[in-house]
């Protein structure tokens, strides 16, 4: 029996019937779910609203308070870049929008329309930069669209992850950022979260490299063609979530015995796909014409289901419209991921042979524009497992299913193998 586990990035939102998943067309979903066992699922535990990363991790039943190091570091890896342990640090970064000398932000994702290419010229301007103490530099790459990795790194001096975000949307707890409900739109102070000089080195050469980064890109070519055009400038790099290694975990086959491809459009994503051992596919990044994303993700799937045992497919689309509060646009793109990828997905699958799970690593409840706390739906389709009869692939109705409530999502994937396994015995 082979297995695709599909996640609809921020899909879900509240416990409601006017959710975007509930108010959306989904024929596809909902004749899954009408075949599935469904149920609800906190994707790290009850109170957190995760970042994607951390959530990730938890839902391919990794535990994140247990094995997870910081963001950075895997989004380093999905970019291509190896980290000098004990020397560099790596932060997931945003361009961003400020001004004045209190850096008072104007725009988180300067707009979200700052296109690769700028992105990667404001990089090129920042990669390299020496940064004056402790014989430091910064390294800047620049991902997919307004997102980036910074790394910091000394030649002489050794440096620590465990530091503070500058980006105030999101708040350190351990080594997990939580989605703040309330802040203030201001560039925080990176500050060391322990008594440790690694750790306040590493902090006082954060600042230092946002300072000197808003004073050459405020003036850079690319941001005053953006303001001749209307547009905000990607004046300012915004940091989170620095870590100074990679976690130390076993293999997805290892954990389960299964070979894992995976599909990921985020260079988070393909980086926790390359740390546990799956083999990623090589897809184009996210464009504009959705219809034809999702259509060449099918097509990869299907392949990728005749050679290997489990396919992870990781699709963006709804998270970016909830994080803007556009509930229009967020029902769109969930029924943009039916239409033409699980509407294919149901006529051109083997479901007598195949595994099906279907959920969200968060909920992006469009009131808060933010991630949330909320449990996410799941259903979980295993070929001679009588289903629930749900009408439709949503919170309210996933909470009526037989699953009840997985605590923590490093729960749901040991479940659904040991189910897999149980049929075929």
């Amino acid at each position: 029996m082979k297995l695709l586990y599909l996640v609809i990035d921020g899909a879900a939102g509240e416990l409601s019937e006017e959710s975007a998943l509930a108010l959306a067309r989904t024929p596809g979903l909902d004749e899954l779910a009408s075949r599935a066992r469904c149920g609800l699922m906190y994707p790290i535990a009850r109170g957190i609203a995760p970042e994607s990363d951390a959530a990730v991790l938890s839902i391919l039943g990794y535990n994140p308070e247990e094995c997870y190091t910081g963001r950075g570091p895997l989004e380093a890896l999905g970019a291509g870049i190896k980290l000098k342990e004990g020397y560099e640090v790596a932060f997931r970064a945003n361009f961003a929008t400020a001004k004045g000398e209190r850096l008072e932000l104007i725009d988180r994702r300067c707009g979200r329309d700052l296109e690769t290419w700028e992105a990667r010229e404001l990089a090129s301007a920042l990669d390299g930069m020496e940064l004056g103490i402790y014989d430091a530099y910064a390294r800047v790459v620049a991902t997919v669209g307004h997102r980036a990795v910074v790394v910091l790194g000394s030649r002489s001096y050794r440096l620590s992850g465990n530091v503070s975000n500058t980006d105030p949307a999101y708040e350190r707890r351990g080594a997990i950022s939580i989605a703040r409900r309330e802040y203030d739109m201001v560039v925080e102070e990176c500050k060391p979260l322990d008594d440790t000089p690694e750790a306040a080195r590493t902090a006082e050469l954060a600042n230092v490299f946002t300072r000197r980064a808003f004073q050459i890109l405020d003036g850079h070519p690319i941001n005053l063609n953006r303001e001749r055009r209307g547009k905000l400038k990607a004046n300012i790099v915004l940091l989170r979530d620095c870590g100074d290694k990679l976690p130390k975990v076993p293999s997805v086959e290892e954990k389960y015995g299964l070979r894992f491809a995976a599909i990921a459009e985020m260079p988070v994503e393909v980086g926790i796909a390359r740390l546990l051992g799956m083999w990623v596919a090589e897809v184009p990044p996210p464009s504009r014409d959705k219809a034809k994303d999702y259509e060449e993700r099918l097509e990869n799937t299907l392949r990728l289901l005749e050679e290997y045992e489990a396919v992870y497919v990781h699709l963006k689309g709804p998270d970016e419209p909830a994080h803007d509060g556009d509930m229009e646009r967020k029902i769109e793109a969930i029924e943009l991921v039916d239409d033409h990828y699980v509407l294919g997905l149901l006529e051109r699958c083997d479901l007598s042979s195949t595994a099906v799970i279907v959920t969200s690593d968060h909920a992006t409840p469009c009131r808060l524009r933010a991630h949330s706390g909320d449990p996410v739906p799941v259903l979980v389709y295993v070929p001679g497992i009588e289903g629930d009869a749900v009408r439709r692939f949503c919170e309210v109705e996933c909470a009526k299913g037989s699953l009840g409530t997985f605590e923590h999502g490093w729960e749901l994937l040991p479940f659904v193998v040991e189910e897999m396994r149980r049929i075929a015995r």
